[in-house]
């Protein structure tokens, strides 16, 4: 099983041609209030630089599907991210875009309206009051005993090149997130970048023996 890596809250082009070069398959541009925070221009320009097979994803909070569509045509993004209290009608909207959608992990109950967003790949986060993800802390991951990791099901939260093979072993999912987990000072370290996908291959490799 080949497990998809998405680097998020990219901000810069030298961060972005990082991530590619260690193996990434998507990049995250956030376009909410963070300290990640990006504008089109920046985003467009990053774009226009990165190689076609690279999945570009723009990350938002409660945007109108008005403005999430006009920063999909003039940044070039391939999807969407949705980290707010967006519905699954409102996620339908974006289609045939792909459209991920993020679920705030806090107990059992908060899997419950996974199933509503079957259209969507999930994103599995972390829940932080007060912040929409990249807060840098992992959840309970047992809570998904018994929760159908599906298809599309991205972990996130907290992650980092020290616990990614763990993760994996316990809930197998087929794409990962990370953005905190891989950065240093003010921006995202490549020798990180290249530390966490290295262990995401590894682990690949244990898990096909």
């Amino acid at each position: 099983m080949r497990v998809k890596v998405k680097i998020c809250g990219i901000t810069e082009i030298e961060s972005a041609l990082a991530a590619v070069e260690a193996g990434a398959d998507a990049l995250g541009f956030v376009f909410a209030s963070s300290k990640r925070k990006v504008d089109r221009q920046t985003v467009r320009n990053i774009c226009a630089s990165l190689p076609a097979m690279v999945y570009r994803v723009g990350v938002f909070v409660n945007s109108t599907a008005a403005e999430i569509k006009e920063t999909i045509q003039e940044c070039g993004l391939d999807g969407v991210q949705l980290h707010g209290d967006e519905s699954p009608d409102f996620a339908r909207q974006l289609l045939p875009r792909g459209v991920i959608k993020s679920i705030a992990v806090q107990d059992k109950s908060s899997l419950e309206k996974a199933h509503l967003y079957r259209h969507c790949t999930l994103l599995l986060d972390a829940c932080s009051p007060g912040q929409r993800g990249g807060s840098g802390r992992a959840f309970n991951w047992s809570l998904l005993e018994g929760f159908p990791v599906r298809e599309q099901t991205i972990l996130a939260g907290g992650l980092n090149p020290s616990n990614v093979y763990a993760a994996l072993e316990q809930v197998r999912p087929r794409g990962v997130d990370v953005s905190s987990g891989v950065e240093s000072g003010n921006g995202k370290d490549p020798d990180k970048i290249k530390e966490f996908i290295q262990e995401i291959r590894r682990w690949e490799n244990h898990a096909s023996r």
